[in-house]
């Protein structure tokens, strides 16, 4: 396999490439709305993609570790995935179908009931949604205020559940929020167990059971002002929160406060779902088994889905209570039947796992040499490291400031060097990998390696006002420090072997 530079080939691309792709920027910078995200920090024009690699219409290849937010599990255009679409097209079934049964649907049906924990599996019902994530966290929330007849709902700091009315309301960030007027009243905010700004200034397992009591305190306190919820919504990991994982005893505390109490718990498994944290499920670490969870992204093979899966005692709503033009998307499921299957069949649930690990490992080696890093954590291929400003006063617990204008210069530094990433977390402080499970070895080396170098740089230019160019690696050990062992571990045919960036 050739070896990944440290900084993007330039590919001999047409002239002509290159003009267009500027005509493309120019243009989607006049016609689209000031709410566009991704488009302003990564000013790329895709035109091919494969695997973990996306070639831009600049000549330049890139490696992504956003991976369409964490929908693509098997990466760009995955041979099983684009042989599932290519099987539908041609055999002339129906696009568009609403919510009647076909083949194709009954197909994705079976491949993810064989996936959920076996009280779901055996004893569950799906109701398919709209075409994104937030439609079906919309539809969990219906579903059991329906069941309860309560409108109550709890939620937590640092959450984050989509963009519409009531998936925002039980969103924690208070920016995006703001742009709907007064919050839902019905939601009560409950604090989320983040060890490195613990709102309790203890962190760890006292923090964890702080939050813990606190939420069974203010649920059973006559004098609280919480009325009996409809559920609970939670994340295992919380993703735009700054992939901040939920410590197992805490998630089992919350599953043993819902249940003496009658209170549903819903779970958003969005983004972490399909392998992404190293089980199939991200509630199997804690082995807990909630009474909803809610499924988008991955499930879909890169297509549009969102479903919930929920237990069938919660199914007491009239036809029609919840709908959706497009919850038929017939390419969607046998791409998403596709992609549920081959990452079961192949265990790339444990290859995310073991891969994470090690990735955690040399991060948290890098953190030794950099001030600026303040911690890195996460849970298989999700992984967070939260930057912070080492010029600024700690607070009252020790913790440094968040450094926005450092990760948004670290940002761009990877940009220049072919690697594509994501903020995230308070202030936008938490640089974001969420590689797809087939990314190989020599592929998490380049990550790595351009990371650092691109921290390092940042910090020069934030600091110095110097250029922020930078030669060496950073990373302990340099891009020959082994992230695994020699064989990537994809199996044969997912297309990310051939690859090069």
């Amino acid at each position: 396999m050739a070896a990944i530079s440290s900084v993007p080939d330039r590919l001999t691309a047409p002239a002509d490439d290159f003009v267009a792709g500027e005509g493309i920027l120019r243009r989607q910078s006049l016609r689209e709305s000031a709410a566009r995200t991704y488009a302003r920090s990564l000013p790329v024009v895709p035109v091919r993609a494969r695997g973990m690699t996306v070639e831009g219409a600049d000549g330049r290849r890139y490696l992504d570790c956003l991976s369409g937010a964490g929908t693509l599990a098997l990466g760009h255009n995955h041979p099983v995935v684009l042989e599932a679409i290519r099987a539908v097209l041609d055999s002339e079934a129906p696009l568009h179908v609403l919510d009647l049964a076909t083949p194709v649907k009954d197909a994705f049906t079976t491949a993810l009931f064989e996936t959920l924990p076996p009280e779901l599996a055996d004893h569950g019902r799906v109701q398919f949604c709209g075409p994104a994530g937030t439609d079906a966290v919309e539809a969990a929330i219906k579903l059991v205020r329906n069941a309860t007849g309560r409108g109550g709902l709890l939620a937590f700091t640092g959450a984050y559940h989509g963009m519409t009315a009531a998936a925002l309301a039980a969103t924690g960030d208070t920016a995006a929020r703001a742009t709907v007027g007064e919050a839902d009243a019905r939601v009560t905010r409950l604090p989320y167990p983040y060890d490195y700004r613990c709102p309790f200034g203890t962190g760890g397992d006292r923090g964890a059971e702080l939050s813990a009591r606190w939420t069974a305190s203010v649920l059973d306190d006559p004098k609280g002002g919480v009325q009996p919820p409809a559920g609970m919504l939670l994340e295992v990991v919380q993703g735009e929160g700054g992939v901040i994982p939920a410590p197992e005893a805490w998630l089992r505390r919350m599953r043993e406060i819902t249940t003496r109490r009658g209170i549903p718990l819903i779970v958003d498994e969005v983004q972490t779902g399909v392998g992404r944290t190293g089980t199939f499920w991200a509630v199997e670490q804690s082995g807990i088994v909630p009474d909803v969870m809610v499924l988008s992204k991955a499930i879909g093979g890169s297509l549009p889905l969102a479903v919930i899966v929920y237990r069938e005692e919660l199914d007491t709503w009239r036809p029609g209570a919840h709908a959706g033009t497009f919850r038929g998307n017939q390419l969607a499921m046998a791409a998403g039947t596709a992609t549920l299957r081959y990452v079961r069949e192949h265990g790339l649930d444990l290859r995310a796992a073991a891969l994470g690990a090690r990735m955690l490992a040399r991060l948290r080696g890098l953190a030794a040499h950099h001030r600026c890093i303040g911690d890195v954590r996460g849970r298989g291929l999700m992984i967070g490291v939260e930057l912070v400003d080492t010029e600024a006063e700690p607070d009252d617990y020790g913790s440094l400031p968040a450094a926005p204008r450092l990760a948004a210069a670290v940002q761009q530094e990877a940009l220049s060097r072919g690697l594509i990433i994501e903020l995230g977390g308070r202030h936008s402080s938490v640089v974001r990998l969420l590689p797809p499970l087939t990314i190989t070895d020599e592929q998490a080396e380049a990550v790595l390696d351009r990371l650092a170098d691109s921290i390092a740089a940042a910090e020069r230019a934030t600091t110095t006002g110097g250029s922020g160019t930078t030669g060496g690696s950073g990373v302990p050990g340099g891009s020959g420090a082994p992230v695994g062992p020699g064989a990537s571990g994809v199996p044969a045919g997912s297309g990310a072997v051939e690859e090069r960036a």
